[in-house]
């Protein structure tokens, strides 16, 4: 098996020792990504909303340096801080994804980091 890192600067870099997203043996799977800018690192301001678009976006920027689209999308697990904010994560997401939509779980967690409230991980297939 032969695996090939994603990096792109249209979402935030690696802040450990893991990859934006590796291709093996015809998939994509990216690493979770959170709300976080990818130019400062910080995270955006302003609640749930900015920061499931700006969370959607880095997914996007993934799946395009690897090119990918939200078409090759089949799996993806949604990670929530607060299951209150699932109505508002779940329109903003459906926004992006292709019909039929990728199968999914969202998962309830205590804490992420950075102090993000959202982050979204994806399997795609990758096609290249």
């Amino acid at each position: 098996m032969t695996r090939r890192a994603i990096s792109t600067a249209g979402a935030p870099g690696a802040v450990g020792p893991y990859s934006q997203g590796i291709v093996a043996d015809g998939l994509l799977f990216t690493a979770g990504q959170a709300g976080l800018d990818p130019t400062s690192g910080a995270l955006v301001e302003g609640g749930i909303e900015p920061e499931t678009e700006r969370v959607m976006a880095n997914l996007t920027a993934v799946l395009d340096a690897a090119g990918c689209s939200w078409d090759d999308v089949l799996k993806t697990t949604i990670f929530l801080v607060g299951m209150g904010d699932f109505a508002t994560v779940n329109a903003i997401y459906g926004r992006f994804v292709s019909d039929p939509p990728p199968a999914r779980s969202t998962v309830g967690v205590a804490a992420l980091p950075k102090g993000a409230r959202v982050e979204i991980e994806a399997i795609a297939r990758h096609r290249g």
